[in-house]
């Protein structure tokens, strides 16, 4: 009955993760709360989530031409080696530290879409709806704005 719940799990965060809603961060919570997954194994079964669920992601935002080249340039630059100097850090850091840095990222991103009007999800004309669905994390700054006439 487990394995038949994982797989719900995974096929809902995978859902959310198409819509770019951070399915992943559900998973982490899911896997260390409910499952009594540790956090380091929650991690990299979340990394490892990740390289499957993105490229269907990223092919959708391609072909609604909803990425801002430079943008995504300047995140990937700043991304990867920040990542692994993370990961090195996470290394080293108590299971309880890692928790409460999570939580509170979490804590700070729902009371964000909860309290704040954030300008770039504003409607204009002929945005697409799905649009709205991408709007935190470092990815938010490389979804465009149709309205916008910036090239790849």
């Amino acid at each position: 009955m487990t394995i038949v719940f994982d797989f719900i799990i995974g096929l809902v965060t995978g859902i959310l993760s198409g819509f770019g809603i951070g399915g992943g961060s559900l998973l982490i919570l899911y896997l260390t709360l409910f499952s009594g997954v540790p956090q380091y194994t929650a991690a990299g079964i979340n990394l490892l989530y990740f390289i499957f669920c993105a490229p269907a992601a990223l092919i959708s935002h391609f072909k609604n031409k909803l990425i801002d080249g430079k943008t995504a340039l300047c995140c990937i630059a700043a991304g990867v080696p920040s990542s692994v100097l993370a990961a090195i850090a996470a290394a080293y850091l108590d299971v309880g530290v890692l928790r409460r840095i999570f939580g509170v990222f979490l804590l700070y991103i729902g009371i964000r879409e909860l309290f704040f009007d954030i300008p770039s999800r504003r409607k204009a004309p002929g945005r697409r709806p799905d649009s709205d669905l991408v709007s935190s994390g470092a990815e938010s700054g490389a979804i465009k704005n149709p309205e916008k006439k910036t090239d790849i």
